[in-house]
């Protein structure tokens, strides 16, 4: 479970509070070394800070941290984004006349000009010259700590051959914002982050689906509102893996990403749409790179992630003519894998189910098809779609665009903004079959239909 933040805008005084209390730790760490005196950092904390390094202010502010060790990492963390000089200024306190200080670790950032902490600068606050301890505390950047499985810190990589905790540590973005704003920050789409966040002012109402697909899409519900239930079964939680996958199937326009939107609406998930054919790389490696921050996020956030064009990464695997071959199809089998480890809900999207790998498809819990909607549907459609604030002249007949035009939901409500348009331009508050019929008429030549 995700740890519960306060809901109001840290103030500046916690802030001080808590950058004084830290800055009291580095400095007692600092005398120490310097004078040669064996520091326990633990029993000093309880004389001086009554038991609790956490002043009441900042605590409402934090995640409930369970040691004292994961509270000072968290400040170490933060306080760069806060004061840029912090930890040059207490350097320099003991070293008025400068010169290196390896032991304190941090690296220089290409913008930052202040010193950023590494894994080492925690070593030496916390633990000293103290080889046991200093082994201890590399515990807090393991993949198990809960700081890394919520995205909350974690160490840069480092270069082969140089010691892992010579990396940079680096917070979360969404995390500074939340402790320091109490503000939900929305990633930021480009290339290291490819996926766009998907929201609908739609409701259930307004879909119109082919009863099979909305049983099926009923199924995902289920799953949604009762999935926390099989980890406390004591059979199922040994047995059934974390996570749904489904795969959605059908022609454009047919509601598939607005299904997808309204699942997350339902259940208050964020939902994060990756279109596949946008991220694809010619370059061997940076596909999976590409996506490997989406996924860690997701994880951390319990996202429902929908990836569009899925054909696109997921097609039938070539056979191994060249290395680049070789090297794709490996990329594929390691996605494949990333897809079936997701805790959460998983949709991804195809026009066509043949073009997709069967290896592939072995993987979903369902298969939902969303055909193009039969003339009954596409009625429904019509008089859902049509505006609300026009009157139809005696013109308009849905039931014969119904029958005669075979359109998807999304081409309809292409055709009744086309109508509409037309409405305003001429000032008329009634629409005719004619501007529904030309709206028609540009959907049909899109597809290179005769009209």
């Amino acid at each position: 479970m995700l740890y519960t933040l306060h809901k109001n805008i840290i103030p500046s005084f916690a802030v001080e509070s808590a950058m004084n209390d830290l800055r009291q730790v580095i400095t007692k760490r600092m005398q120490s070394h310097f004078d040669k005196n064996v520091f326990g950092l633990e029993k000093w904390v309880k004389e001086n800070f009554n038991g609790s390094l956490i002043k009441q202010d900042i605590a409402k502010h934090l995640p409930k941290l369970p040691n004292i060790d994961e509270w000072i990492t968290l400040m170490l963390t933060m306080v760069p984004h806060i004061q840029p000089d912090f930890f040059s200024s207490i350097i320099t306190e003991h070293l008025p006349s400068g010169g290196d200080f390896p032991e304190f670790g941090g690296v220089k950032a290409n913008n930052h000009r202040g010193l950023l902490p590494t894994g080492e600068t925690v070593q030496f606050i916390l633990a000293g010259n103290d080889i046991e301890n200093r082994l201890h505390i590399q515990q807090l950047f393991s993949e198990e700590h809960f700081f890394y499985r919520y995205g909350i810190l974690w160490l840069e990589p480092v270069k082969e051959g140089e010691p892992v905790m010579s990396g940079r540590i680096v917070i979360g973005q969404d995390w500074v914002d939340k402790i320091l704003l109490d503000k939900e920050t929305i990633p930021r789409f480009g290339l290291d982050f490819p996926a766009k966040k998907i929201t609908t002012e739609m409701i259930w109402d307004d879909v119109v689906l082919n009863p099979q697909t909305m049983t099926q899409v009923n199924e995902i519900s289920n799953w949604l509102q009762h999935h926390h239930l099989f980890e406390k079964d004591e059979n199922l939680r040994r047995k059934i893996k974390p996570g749904f996958r489904v795969l959605f199937h059908g022609p454009s326009g047919t509601g598939k990403t607005l299904t997808a939107a309204l699942l997350g609406k339902q259940f208050e998930k964020d939902v994060y749409r990756i279109d596949l054919s946008q991220i694809v790389s010619k370059y061997i490696g940076e596909t999976e790179k590409n996506l490997e921050s989406v996924f860690r996020k997701a994880e951390t956030k319990n996202w429902i992630l929908f990836f569009d064009e899925a054909d696109a990464l997921f097609g039938k695997r070539t056979n191994v003519q060249s290395a680049h071959d070789k090297y794709a199809n490996q990329e594929v089998s390691y996605l494949l894998q990333r897809v079936e480890d997701y805790p959460g809900l998983m949709i991804l999207a195809s026009n066509f189910k043949n073009n997709l790998d069967e290896a592939f498809l072995r993987r979903f819990h369902s298969l939902v098809h969303f055909p193009m909607p039969n003339s009954t549907e596409r009625l429904l459609l019509w008089k859902k779609s049509m505006p609300a604030a026009l009157k139809h002249n005696v013109s308009v007949k849905l039931e014969e665009l119904a029958r005669q035009y075979e359109l998807s939901g999304a081409s309809i409500l292409n055709a009744v903004q086309y109508a509409a348009l037309c409405c305003y331009a001429r000032k008329d508050s009634e629409i005719h079959q004619s501007d529904l019929l030309d709206g028609i008429r540009k959907e049909y030549l899109k597809e290179d239909k005769s009209f």
